[in-house]
């Protein structure tokens, strides 16, 4: 039988952006394929890192909680992190759940550098 990949991740970097593009369903059996791509970039401070959720279908309490790691990673780093193009229903999750105020949806370094320097405490 024939096992169809509900999640991929691809990784693609130029030397100064790392930019990690997810498919499918990012849920409890997919994190560790996750983290082990998240864990090869997300302390190389010298390069932004941006998640691109284009083709991300869904996401569960475990994707949202590695994405709030890598951010307070990249935070305590002063290290650039951006999430582009969050689709509607990921955002509304997002929202819902009250950690949209704290990812950045684009490439915009100005509201990333706010979303980092927030006072707020992330927990």
């Amino acid at each position: 039988m024939n096992a169809i990949r509900k999640f991929t991740v691809y990784k693609q970097s130029n030397g100064k952006e790392n930019i990690i593009y997810l498919s499918g369903e990012l849920d409890l059996s997919a994190a560790s394929e996750l983290a082990a791509v998240l864990d090869s970039v997300v302390n190389q401070e010298n390069q932004s890192l941006t998640l691109d959720l284009r083709e991300l279908r869904y996401i569960d309490s475990t994707g949202i909680g590695m994405f709030v790691s890598v951010l307070k990673v990249r935070a305590s780093m002063k290290a650039a992190f951006h999430i582009q193009h969050i689709p509607a229903k990921i955002q509304r999750l997002f929202d819902l759940t009250g950690v949209s105020r704290y990812f950045v949806n684009g490439n915009s370094p100005t509201a990333n550098q706010r979303a980092t320097e927030r006072k707020e405490e992330i927990i």
